[in-house]
């Protein structure tokens, strides 16, 4: 490659490696600790509980609450979701999929552990936006349903599908569609995706205005329709302020669990 006040190529000798990606980062805001999970890779669930001893041992004991920040998350591995949701739960379903037969249908639950015993009596709040998807809406969805948190934000995307790959034999495979995604609550998250408890919005700079909402699943073409939840017809911000002194959502959910803000929807309550 001719690099810029270079007269000769330049030449690297690259070595293939695995690069690592952090995908779990926490912080304490006064009492609250704030999770932050980005993806759900192999290492989400391991860096969960990670942060959670780190954050006991910080504070010498419990925080005061817990904000689990999955705002922007695209998702990614189903059992990775499944363990984090069980992090925070003692048991019960946790994400439900089905398929136009019952071979197809399946139902993941969780399973009471020393992780969630911890956790049991602190108070949770779950951030999402626009660019939640996936895996990310299956704990959301999960945790709300179960009344363990209150969720604060904007609309998820709407990343309810299940594909499958069918193997062709030496000459590859095809990856079909072959079911949906549901809530414990039976809540369909396809094209629908997850309504917050608590609707807020971020203020957004004047130069981004109109470009920070995306309409999610239900703006794709051929996508396989929402079932037994309307589609989400309307656009949902991804926007998420650089500074966490600007972050409108983040610092809500902080004074919700401090206590500076009252609202109905925290801490949530069980019906019945």
């Amino acid at each position: 490659m001719i690099r810029e006040g270079q007269q000769k190529p330049l030449y690297f000798e690259l070595t293939r490696d695995t690069i690592a990606q952090r995908v779990v980062k926490w912080s304490m805001e006064g009492d609250v600790a704030v999770v932050r999970l980005a993806r759900f890779t192999e290492q989400a669930y391991p860096g969960i509980k990670k942060a959670i001893e780190e954050i006991y041992k910080q504070n010498n004991g419990a925080p005061k609450g817990i904000i689990l920040d999955l705002r922007n998350n695209p998702g990614g591995l189903v059992d990775q979701a499944v363990f984090v949701s069980d992090a925070f739960l003692k048991e019960g379903a946790v994400v439900l999929t089905r398929g136009r037969t019952d071979g197809e249908s399946t139902r993941y639950d969780a399973k009471p552990d020393d992780l969630d015993a911890k956790l049991a009596s602190i108070p949770l709040v779950v951030l999402i936006n626009g660019g939640s998807a996936s895996a990310a809406e299956i704990v959301a969805g999960a945790l709300q349903d179960h009344k363990r948190a209150t969720l604060i934000g904007t609309r998820s995307f709407g990343k309810g599908s299940v594909q499958s790959i069918i193997h062709m034999g030496e000459n590859g495979g095809i990856r079909l569609t072959t079911a949906r995604y549901y809530t414990p609550n039976n809540r369909s998250i396809q094209a629908a995706g997850i309504q917050p408890d608590i609707a807020i919005t971020e203020n957004v700079p004047d130069d981004l205005k109109g470009r920070d909402e995306i309409l999610g699943e239900a703006g794709l073409n051929g996508q396989i329709g929402g079932g037994s939840a309307p589609t989400a017809t309307t656009g949902s911000s991804v926007y998420v302020p650089p500074e966490k002194k600007d972050d409108t959502q983040l610092q809500y959910a902080i004074r919700l669990i401090d206590g500076g803000e009252k609202n109905d929807a925290y801490p949530p309550k069980a019906e019945g």
